[in-house]
């Protein structure tokens, strides 16, 4: 298993980040939240977890060992596979997660683009107390949550000023693409993120 990479960024993606090693450039999938916290050029270390098919080898990446470890723990459950798991992780940290499965909170797992209700019930059942306990209290984080902005927002500005956008500029594209995220969580949805993602970059390439 590669426990982890570390080298200069090559290369970065909404998605992906390209991290050299050892003159190799590994490619290693992200989420938009990890993406932000680097820059190509700088040097980078990211805990790793090889997920291995018949047809593929891929390499999935996070800000943390902590990260990777819920990673790995998620998919324990049945019917979750990396991608879904790594976007619980897009939307929610890991001590996030931790606090939703204590509390039993199945609509911040219906958050996450691919959980309906059903889904979010059964992950409930099957992980409770396997993630282990939240370092906050589930009370303290729920208010947290509350009060802070829509996690959509914080993931889109995160994304675009870690792809070299300036803050002023990633507010803007996060403003003009508001209100179809609006639209998505009033039809009883969640906001799409990475289809916002590339909205925004569309609007921004416009303004140029």
């Amino acid at each position: 298993m590669i426990a982890f990479v570390s080298g200069p960024v090559a290369a970065l993606t909404p998605t992906l980040a390209v991290i050299e090693v050892g003159g190799v450039g590994m490619a290693v999938q992200c989420t938009p939240n990890t993406i932000a916290g680097l820059r190509v050029g700088e040097p980078a270390r990211l805990a790793t977890s090889l997920v291995v098919r018949e047809d593929s080898l891929t390499l999935y990446g996070f800000a943390d060992d902590d990260e990777r470890q819920v990673f790995e723990l998620l998919q324990t459950a049945s019917g979750v596979g990396p991608r879904v798991a790594q976007a619980m992780l897009g939307v929610h940290s890991p001590d996030a997660l931790r606090a939703a499965f204590a509390a039993g909170d199945a609509k911040a797992l219906t958050a996450v683009p691919g959980i309906g209700p059903k889904g979010a019930q059964k992950l409930l059942l099957e992980l409770k107390g396997k993630l282990g306990a939240p370092a906050a209290p589930v009370l303290g984080a729920q208010r947290a949550a509350a009060s802070a902005p829509a996690p959509w927002t914080e993931q889109l500005t995160a994304a675009l000023i870690g792809l070299g956008y300036a803050s002023r500029e990633a507010d803007d594209a996060v403003s003009a693409v508001t209100p179809q995220a609006e639209a998505a969580i009033a039809a009883g949805g969640s906001a799409p993120v990475p289809q916002l993602l590339r909205a925004a970059l569309q609007s921004l390439n416009r303004a140029r």
